[in-house]
């Protein structure tokens, strides 16, 4: 969907923001971009709507090279969602949402019910939101009226920088679950830059780790930690990258021990104090490791869909995940 060849940008005094990029975002999948400030991230986002232009390279939207694009038309095309918001203060949190709708020439009721439809979508009832300012609306709720916004016209592409950066740990925390419950549904290419590492960890797909204009890893959240490709993305990772790891690595089939020839203790099949209630398949090592933390025992019963039990996970099998989540993908390497 979103594909880089090759591509600078060097600006007049010499200073080069990124230097002969080349990646690919398959559609559907959130890339998160991150490294340290000035190090090309949000240049090279930018280059996706014609913010920026490159200076060499093509950058190509739907297999399309964007060059002989229209900027405008392009920007109509690409949500666009940024820190700061950018709300119309004049305007009702409905007729911000339905801004991109009305400039493409939408009717205004149509405009409005699909304005109405992704407030509901991103948890802002319309019916009482609707018609506020921003000004009455709390900061994570002007971010999802951004969100909002951004989805309107429902574009293939969505571009965020620093999106949940201006509100509260907890708040950010909240608005990133709930966002990655939205791209579950609305199923949206996205390219999310970030200098928190933990959020790049936890929202994409896959990551790009900046260096200095360039990528020095392109991979899987579990593969940048489990094997760093060079020891500048060690560093930035950082040390606790073990721990960060359990929390994208999910359990799998292949991680469990069969459940033993006794089968599941009572505890085990429905929870008390005494053992640990059953996890379902998919959960991810961090939790299912808590939940052998807090109740002290060696084994937990991993169930299916149909709620019956697959196997155990034992310490041994989380150590066996994280060596398989470790392994280098080998495909998708940008630089």
């Amino acid at each position: 969907m979103i594909r880089f060849e090759h591509v600078t940008k060097r600006y007049a005094d010499g200073t080069t923001a990124v230097d002969d990029l080349s990646f690919e975002v398959a559609e559907g999948e959130l890339v998160t971009l991150v490294g340290p400030s000035g190090c090309g991230k949000t240049t090279t986002m930018m280059m996706v709507n014609r913010l920026v232009e490159p200076t060499s390279g093509s950058v190509f939207v739907d297999g399309e090279d964007i060059s002989g694009v229209d900027p405008v038309a392009l920007r109509r095309k690409i949500g666009y969602v940024i820190q700061q918001v950018g709300l119309f203060p004049h305007r009702t949190v409905l007729d911000n949402t339905a801004t991109v709708p009305a400039l493409l020439g939408w009717k205004k009721a149509a405009a409005r019910a699909r304005a109405a439809e992704l407030l509901d979508l991103v948890g802002l009832d319309p019916a009482t939101y609707g018609s506020r300012y921003p000004a009455q609306l709390s900061g994570g709720q002007r971010q999802r009226v951004g969100v909002a916004r951004a989805l309107a016209a429902d574009p293939p592409v969505l571009l965020m920088d620093e999106p949940f950066g201006a509100v509260d740990p907890v708040v950010r925390e909240r608005l990133q679950n709930e966002f990655l419950a939205l791209q579950a549904t609305v199923r949206k290419t996205v390219l999310l830059v970030t200098h928190d590492i933990e959020e790049a960890v936890r929202m994409g797909d896959r990551m790009a780790v900046y260096g200095q204009g360039r990528i020095e890893q392109f991979d899987t959240p579990a593969t940048v930690l489990g094997s760093p490709a060079t020891p500048y993305v060690a560093d930035f990772v950082g040390s606790d990258r073990g721990l960060k790891r359990l929390a994208v690595t999910p359990v799998t089939e292949a991680d469990l021990d069969p459940v033993p020839a006794d089968g599941p203790t009572s505890s085990e099949k429905s929870g008390s104090r005494d053992g640990a209630a059953p996890v379902p398949l998919g959960t991810s090592l961090k939790d299912a490791l808590a939940v052998l933390l807090q109740h002290d025992t060696g084994r937990l019963t991993i169930t299916g869909d149909d709620g019956r039990p697959l196997g155990v996970l034992t310490p041994e099998g989380v150590h066996r995940a994280l060596r398989r989540a470790s392994v280098p993908s080998g495909t998708h390497e940008g630089h």
